[in-house]
């Protein structure tokens, strides 16, 4: 097995990166410059031949010995969209500076609009009804009486119908406690564990609330203007979120709409033109939609901030502000803004205030930043070095079954990738740094079972409901403890059950030591010895 030697040791220095890929150069005798990323065209170690270079590639890494697809969309793929060949690009962007690249081309396709497909679910998992026994504390002025069943609203027939054909059978905690308060047009901030209905919990009682006021609708208006802002951190989630709006919409004149970046922005503008009642975006393309004057936002009855303490934290926080202090914008006053996340640090509880009026509700599931209790999760101590040969190890002992492995850096993303691909474990990657087609084949390669093993970045830690996800594996642990409920949140979702494994090396997550030990006795989890020696030296 002498051909597997260079890539066996790459990652083994400290320099895990740059030593993988001069290393492996150096075997291959050629320069990083002519090569691009090495071999992701046309398998590994073999280099594009010439006449091959503009071959589209169905987006994958190759795996060397079975030669299959196994990935999400190649380098090939993403310079040749790029419009520059990987010769003069190596890669991506490095050329010539960052973050100024050619222009964005890509529109992606449009969603399925047949009944069937719209509707289309997930099971429920068996614990579902252990959702009940969670305490909800619910903190403000005079809040209203919880929900028992989705008949109990006087929400109009059509969304009932709906709500049912989307398979919400009964409301989770979050589910019964926010619909109501939302109805009676109060602000609200809730937390409740990850995969536990958020998502209904805020876009049922909004679409109720549309419903029953009426909704302009106005196509080939020059400008738009929407009842409904919802914005989330990342791409995929926001479309989650217009995926699953489509369903409580259907039959109905509300339109919903949604908008991120990665894509052509004039394909956004088409899109809000045609109509837009409900609008999903991320912060950024929001703010430049807002800009060239396409949205028009003195129509906002209600703004959503999904994913809200993210969405308050360093990264959106000044998008937030920027938001609502344009002078269209109705004061807090005048609208209604709601706020959902899995977890709400204290300090994001106190910027929240400035968002929401004085008398806004909090509604808690569970503890605060608790995670899942159907995830079941194990840390184990594991050195830098040591991690590869883990991860390898724990894969073959789970087979095919469909797993979500986590690092914290996007360069490595896409090295550990390619690294199970060798191993004949086919895998995929998304980060930041890919082109939106790239990561939109990736999720979907890994929804289908194509590549049963997503090696991600933060960006896909938030809010992604992704079928049948049976384990987590924490290869870096993220440098907060809210980071790591959402990773493992991925897992476990909608009563069904699952397994989250975080490798813990005491050189770099000594820092997590203590908030770990309380986030797995909150969740009834097993603490190790070793962690609790760790914590406390």
């Amino acid at each position: 097995n002498t051909q597997h030697q260079p890539v066996s040791s790459f990652g083994r220095g400290r320099n895990f990166a740059a030593k993988g890929f001069q290393e492996r150069n150096a075997v291959d005798g050629a320069s990083t410059q002519s090569r691009g990323f090495k071999g992701f065209h046309g398998g590994f170690g073999q280099g594009a031949k010439d006449g091959q270079r503009d071959v589209p590639q169905s987006g994958a890494f190759r795996s060397r010995e079975r030669g299959t697809l196994a990935a999400g969309a190649g380098f090939q793929e993403r310079n040749a969209v790029d419009g520059a060949s990987t010769q003069s690009r190596g890669f991506k962007g490095f050329h010539g500076g960052f973050g100024q690249g050619p222009k964005v081309t890509y529109v992606p396709p449009p969603p399925p609009d047949d009944e069937q497909a719209i509707f289309a679910r997930y099971q429920t998992g068996m614990n579902f009804d252990k959702y009940d026994e969670n305490v909800v504390e619910v903190s403000g002025l005079d809040p209203p009486a919880a929900l028992m069943s989705f008949a109990d609203t006087n929400i109009c027939h059509t969304l009932t119908v709906n709500i049912a054909k989307a398979g919400y059978s009964k409301p989770t905690p979050v589910q019964k406690y926010s619909i109501p308060i939302i109805l009676a047009g109060r602000d609200l901030m809730a937390c409740a564990q990850t995969g536990s209905g958020k998502t209904a919990a805020f876009l049922v009682p909004v679409v109720a609330q549309m419903m029953r006021d009426g909704v302009t609708a106005s196509s080939f208006k020059e400008q738009q203007e929407p009842e409904c802002i919802i914005t989330a951190p990342t791409r995929e989630l926001v479309n989650q979120i217009f995926l699953e709006a489509r369903k409580f919409v259907y039959g109905t004149c509300i339109r919903p709409v949604v908008i991120y970046g990665g894509t052509q922005t004039d394909y956004s503008v088409r899109q809000i033109k045609l109509g837009c009642n409900i609008l999903c975006a991320t912060p950024g393309r929001l703010l430049d939609i807002i800009g060239r004057g396409k949205i028009g936002l003195h129509n906002v009855k209600y703004l959503v901030l999904d994913e809200a303490d993210r969405m308050l934290d360093m990264g959106f926080g000044a998008d937030m502000r920027k938001l609502v202090s344009f002078p269209d914008m109705p004061e807090k006053d005048k609208r209604q803004t709601l706020m959902f996340s899995a977890t709400f640090p204290e300090e994001v509880q106190r910027l929240a205030g400035e968002f929401l009026k004085t008398d806004f509700l909090f509604v808690v599931v569970g503890h605060v930043g608790g995670a899942c209790s159907d995830v079941q999760q194990n840390i184990l101590q594991v050195s830098q070095y040591f991690k590869r040969d883990k991860l390898i190890e724990i894969l073959h002992s789970i087979g095919n079954e469909r797993t979500l492995v986590f690092v914290d850096t996007k360069k490595k993303a896409d090295f550990i990738a390619c690294f199970l691909c060798q191993e004949n474990i086919p895998a995929t990657s998304i980060h930041g740094d890919r082109e939106q087609r790239e990561r939109e084949i990736a999720l979907q390669d890994f929804r289908s079972g194509k590549c049963p093993v997503l090696v991600a970045t933060s960006v896909a830690a938030r809010g992604l409901d992704i079928e049948s996800v049976q384990h987590v594996i924490n290869f870096d642990l993220p440098s907060t403890i809210e980071e790591y409920v959402h990773r493992i949140g991925r897992t476990g979702r909608c009563g069904n059950t699952g397994k989250a494994v975080g490798f813990f090396d005491n050189k770099s997550d000594g820092h997590l030591a203590q908030p770990l030990i309380k986030v797995l006795s909150d969740a009834q989890q097993e603490v190790p010895v070793w962690l609790t020696e760790v914590a406390f030296e």
